[in-house]
C-alpha cells in the first residue's frame, strides 16, 4: 500500500471544449494519479522541514504538454514528458493565461527553468468537508502556437508552489498528472478543464 492509498488521495479530471455560443462539450472524463511530489510537499508541511508560509503548499499552476502516454501514469512521474516550453506558446498574441516561469523540482535541481500557467485564487474552489476543484480555463486564444501544426495536447499536471522553499526562483513540484486523448487546440474553441482533488 502506498502513502495515497493510505491517506486516500484521489483525483478526477473532466475536459470540456467551450464553443463560441457558450455550450459546453464533454470530451474527456476519468481519474488522475497523485504522484510522489504530494508525498513530498505534505512531509515537508507536516514535518516542518520545508517553508514556513502556507501559501507555498497551494497548487496553484499548471503545465500542459504534447508528448504524454499512459505509461507515465505512475506515482514515480515528476514531470511531464513535453510541456510547453515558453510564454508564447502559453498565450500566443491574445491569450488570456497568465504564463509563470520558475524551477521545478525533479528529483533533483538541474537550474533549469520550466514554463507554467497560474490557477487563479477564484478558480479553486471547495466542495464539501475533504475535496477541491480547480477550473482550468484555457481561452481560445491561448495554447494554439505549439511547435508544429500536428502537435497535439494531450498530458496536464499541477503544481504544489514552492514546498522546499527555494529563494530568490521558488522550485514547484508535480502532484498530479493526467494523460488525455490528444487535442489539437485551435481559437474555435477553449478548453474547460475540471480537476477535484478528494483528500
Amino acid at each position: 500500500m502506498n502513502i495515497f492509498d493510505y491517506l486516500n488521495i484521489n483525483g478526477h479530471v473532466t475536459i470540456h471544449k467551450l464553443l463560441g455560443d457558450g455550450t459546453e462539450e464533454l470530451i474527456y472524463d476519468d481519474h488522475n494519479v497523485i504522484v510522489s511530489g504530494m508525498g513530498v510537499g505534505l512531509a515537508s508541511f507536516f514535518g516542518v522541514s520545508g517553508s514556513t508560509s502556507i501559501l507555498d503548499y497551494q497548487i496553484d499552476r499548471f503545465q500542459i504538454g504534447v508528448s504524454g502516454s499512459e505509461a507515465r501514469e505512475i506515482s514515480s512521474t515528476n514531470s511531464l514528458s513535453g510541456p510547453l516550453s515558453s510564454s508564447f506558446e502559453y498565450t500566443g498574441e491574445d491569450g488570456e493565461l497568465f504564463p509563470l516561469s520558475a524551477n521545478q523540482i525533479k528529483g533533483t535541481f538541474d537550474g533549469n527553468i520550466s514554463w507554467y500557467a497560474a490557477i487563479p485564487a477564484h478558480n479553486v474552489t471547495k466542495i464539501g468537508d475533504s475535496s477541491v476543484r480547480y477550473t482550468i480555463t484555457i481561452d481560445k486564444d491561448s495554447c494554439n502556437n505549439l511547435r508544429a501544426a500536428t502537435t497535439y495536447l494531450n498530458e496536464v499536471g499541477l503544481f504544489m508552489k514552492n514546498p522546499l522553499n527555494t529563494s530568490p526562483i521558488p522550485s514547484p513540484i508535480l502532484v498530479a498528472y493526467k494523460y488525455f486523448s490528444p487535442i489539437r487546440k485551435t481559437s474555435d474553441f477553449a478548453l474547460v478543464l475540471r480537476w477535484t482533488l478528494n483528500f
